[in-house]
């Protein structure tokens, strides 16, 4: 069955120090590209998220959005600069020595100055905290690739019978096909004879002739029989597990060829309203084909 290219997947992960909410949105795309917006910290786990996006997604453009939320995110620690701080120590004693002061040294003062104090935080995250991550963004991309099996069901539904209504017009051109060069003889007769203005008989191997001629390049049955083959493929491939876009694709550019030839063949209006009404089935077609997989 196929898959259509849109799609939305939504999955968080949690546990007492943190959150993980990882969103999915899924376009057409001629090809498979996957952007994620993560933290800073978590750019090391990027390769790993696309491959298991990969192994569901083959088409589409895959925008990622991940947050994290709690305390349990980011690894901080004190640091002090001990030759600063001894420093600092020295000096104080000097100066409370050479005016006998019996002062302390200030050290709740000194831990708020940047110099000597800093707080650092680590890139570093906790294993468990990697782990809530890459399955939150499996999580998703099943939801992601459930949506998209859903809207591949209706497209397949609604391709079918537009392509239904294609054979449907194609059985009327079939039908009335044959009546076309009878018709073409009728009225090369009558444009005879108003031009001879006579009564006299007409040069009926001429006419003959022409209707012949008229006959050959009029012909529509290849045509025809190479619709019937490529619908016959479409609804095939239609119910194929791989990707199939551009082989559907395909298939609707023939189509598309052979009604443009038969339109340019029959010089008839009923062939020629026929042809319309299968091309714009073949519009419709082509547009939701641009969103399967």
């Amino acid at each position: 069955m196929i898959m259509s290219m849109t799609g939305y997947g939504r999955s968080a992960k949690e546990n007492d120090n943190c959150q993980v909410t990882v969103e999915m949105k899924a376009v057409n795309h001629r090809f498979c590209e996957i952007n994620i917006r993560m933290p800073r910290q978590l750019f090391f786990l990027e390769d790993r998220m696309k491959k298991v996006i990969s192994r569901y997604v083959k088409r589409g453009k895959i925008d990622v959005f991940l947050n994290l939320h709690g305390e349990g995110i980011v690894k901080r620690s004190l640091s002090i600069d001990w030759d600063l701080f001894d420093q600092y120590q020295q000096i104080y004693e000097k100066m409370a020595e050479s005016t006998n002061s019996s002062t302390t040294l200030p050290i709740d003062q000194l831990l708020l100055h940047d110099e000597i104090a800093t707080i650092k935080e680590s890139d570093e995250i906790s294993k468990d905290l990697e782990i809530m991550v890459q399955a939150a963004v499996e999580d998703a991309t099943v939801q992601l690739m459930e949506m998209r099996d859903r809207e591949g069901k209706e497209l397949h539904n609604d391709m079918k019978q537009k392509l239904n209504n294609v054979s449907e017009s194609v059985e009327k051109l079939r039908e009335i096909a044959p009546n076309v060069q009878e018709e073409y003889q009728d009225r090369l007769l009558k444009k005879v004879e108003a031009f001879t203005k006579e009564n006299t008989e007409l040069d009926e191997s001429r006419v003959l002739t022409e209707v012949a001629v008229f006959a050959d390049k009029s012909n529509i049955d290849e045509e025809l029989t190479r619709i019937d083959s490529h619908i016959k493929q479409f609804l095939e491939v239609l119910h194929e597990a791989n990707v199939v876009g551009r082989k559907l694709d395909f298939l609707v550019q023939e189509l598309n060829r052979e009604t443009n030839t038969i339109g340019s063949k029959a010089n008839h209006l009923e062939v020629s309203q026929i042809v319309v009404n299968i091309k714009a089935e073949l519009e419709k077609i082509r547009e939701q084909i641009q969103n399967v997989e």
